[in-house]
């Protein structure tokens, strides 16, 4: 798969492609659903399936201070992306100069000019151009004038437990703020992942006998709410069963807010320096403060025994 920074790294003589435009932070089912039908249309077509996303997101630009917790860096997107067979990821960088262009001006720009799309494949709630005034009404009717169709993908919905919700990044940021990782599994279609490298800390984990993976998360990381979870520490391809500590670690009166995966039965690993990712399968329990440092390794115990089995129950 291609991945091109900005307009001036689309290689010259490209020629039609289907495209779809978004954000797509974490590349949830919904998003699936969507480059999912535009890589198919690709196919029939014999053309490249093209998505095009930002950078950065572009609430930061219009609103800073506004920046949304991300759900995957840039990589893992295109990563996923790659994965449902999609050929080129453009990332344009997101200025106060491009957020200004009217939405005519960035389909000509974008979509005539560079990538001269044949199909433009979206969600119905997909919004585009200067205060975002353009929508999939005004994208089909440009596409009369430059000679592309419109295809709109109503998106998944979660079922009773969720309220029948539409599958979305807000709402799957929303469950993994809540620590409700589980759900955000159901929406994205997989766990949900924070990266980062691993750094050395306190060292109290080795010196209570469970030595910790300490996580130094990427900038704007979407970090589940403070507490005990089953997981896997993803470590150059090898998926470790974990149990993972988020939060401040109050029995030591801790300050800062630290992301830690204890690798199950794994003796001696030598993790620093290495980019790791941290998936989350379930919710065990919150943080706690325990009257005797006993009591925390007997707790300790307990939620390495937990997460052992919910790891093998999720498969």
């Amino acid at each position: 798969m291609q991945r091109w920074r900005g307009l001036e790294d689309i290689p010259e003589g490209w020629g039609r492609s289907v495209v779809t435009i978004g954000s797509y932070d974490g590349v949830h089912r919904g998003h699936q659903l969507i480059i999912g039908k535009a890589v198919a249309r690709a196919r029939e077509l014999g053309i490249p399936a093209v998505v095009v996303t930002f950078d950065p997101h572009p609430s930061e630009v219009v609103r800073p201070g506004t920046h949304p917790p991300l759900l995957a860096p840039h990589h893992r997107r295109a990563e996923l992306m790659a994965g449902l067979g999609v050929d080129a990821v453009l990332i344009l960088p997101f200025t106060k100069e491009f957020s200004k262009l009217s939405p005519a001006d960035f389909v000509v720009k974008v979509l005539v000019d560079k990538l001269h799309a044949q199909v433009v494949v979206e969600g119905p709630n997909f919004r585009f151009g200067h205060k975002a005034t353009g929508n999939v009404e005004t994208l089909a009717e440009l596409g009369i004038t430059y000679d592309y169709t419109v295809e709109v993908i109503d998106l998944y919905e979660r079922g009773a437990a969720g309220g029948g919700e539409p599958f979305s990044s807000t709402l799957t940021r929303r469950l993994v703020a809540e620590g409700e990782v589980a759900g955000a599994m159901e929406v994205l279609g997989r766990p949900h992942r924070v990266e980062g490298v691993v750094v050395r800390g306190a060292q109290r984990g080795r010196e209570l006998g469970f030595p910790t993976a300490n996580v130094e998360t990427l900038p704007h990381t979407a970090i589940p709410a403070d507490g005990v979870y089953a997981g896997l520490l993803q470590v150059e391809g090898e998926a470790m069963p974990a149990a993972i500590s988020v939060g401040t670690n109050p029995q030591f009166d801790g300050k800062t807010r630290t992301v830690e995966a204890y690798a199950i039965d794994r003796v001696g690993l030598d993790l620093y320096g290495l980019h790791v990712g941290v998936d989350f399968l379930a919710y065990i329990r919150g943080q706690e403060k325990f009257d005797t440092l006993d009591a925390l390794l007997e707790r300790m115990a307990v939620d390495v025994k937990l997460a052992r089995g919910l790891i093998a129950a999720a498969g």
